[in-house]
């Protein structure tokens, strides 16, 4: 290709949709609102999501928390590395999308892709070990013994943290779903680029349609459906302020949904801990006899 065939060349700019049900809608509405730079550079217009498509995510959550929650705890971890593999090969588009939405030169941008990348990768290690801390056998009196098993809260809805674009995302999704909850993300409302393109590499990363489901457009605004909708069971307001985060938590007491309340976070790639798996496990407890104790021991 000449230099001036190349130079007249129309670019192509990438249209941004939403991710649910593992498919690429755009907003049922039509709307779109225009996403900046850290500069005010227009960069992309990203769907304004609607009341319905939030209705529509919780949906395709709770299609997939069937199947998701009834896979091996192996098996999700393999899945949820697969996804760092998968973010891997396309490293240099997020770096260059994280870049931009923070504002962060390429170097650093790159050490933020990196450590969401390694969070992939950690929480796949979480997965068939989770149940060994904080489950267990417990000791009883009589002819009995039983068992403590965490088990998956269901469908969660999550607001993403508003300035870490990218890893503090990576940092409230992975957890969810390593512990076999299905999620719907409300993406940060000003730097939504890299969440929408997450949902391309999840859609080709062996993670089932629906487990991961990703918005955006305004917290505020879809909020408050997805807090007080009655299949969604637990919510986390890690990105919700002050005002929204209490406006969320009363509308979730409607149906005892969990709600995990806003964290100060002052570095992100700091280790996470388990804190946020073990938010969203439920403990199911099952008692068995033993059968007769008698001077000859135990028997079933």
């Amino acid at each position: 290709m000449s230099d001036q065939s190349a130079a007249s060349r129309l670019h192509v700019f990438k249209t941004y949709k939403l991710y649910v049900g593992g498919k690429f809608p755009r907003s049922e509405s039509g709307r779109v609102y225009e996403v900046t730079d850290s500069k005010g550079k227009w960069l992309a217009n990203a769907p304004l999501s609607s009341r319905k498509d939030a209705r529509d995510a919780v949906v395709a959550a709770r299609k997939a928390f069937g199947g998701w929650s009834g896979a091996t705890a192996y098996n999700r971890g393999q899945i949820l590395y697969r996804i760092a593999e998968m973010l891997e090969g396309r490293r240099e588009q997020f770096v260059r999308e994280v870049g931009e939405a923070e504002g962060l030169s390429k170097s650093k941008a790159g050490a933020v892709v990196d450590a969401a990348i390694d969070r992939w990768v950690w929480y796949a290690g979480w997965t068939d070990k989770i149940g060994q801390i904080v489950g267990g056998a417990n000791p009883v009196a009589g002819p009995f013994f039983n068992l403590s098993t965490p088990e998956p809260t269901g469908v969660v809805t999550v607001v993403a943290p508003q300035e870490s674009s990218f890893l503090g995302l990576v940092s409230v999704i992975a957890p969810v779903i390593a512990t076999g909850n299905t999620a719907v993300v409300i993406a940060s409302e000003k730097a939504p680029l890299p969440a929408l393109s997450l949902g391309e590499v999840l859609a080709t990363s062996d993670l089932p349609g629906g487990v991961v489901n990703i918005l955006s457009g305004k917290a505020g605004e879809m909020g408050p459906h997805l807090a007080s909708h009655q299949d969604v069971n637990a919510i986390d307001l890690a990105g919700a302020d002050a005002a929204l985060a209490k406006e969320l938590e009363i509308a979730a007491a409607d149906n005892l949904k969990r709600v995990l309340r806003p964290q100060p976070v002052d570095d992100w790639s700091a280790d996470p801990g388990t804190s946020r798996m073990t938010a969203f496990l439920e403990t199911k407890t099952v008692w068995h006899p033993t059968g007769s104790l008698g001077a000859g021991g135990s028997s079933y």
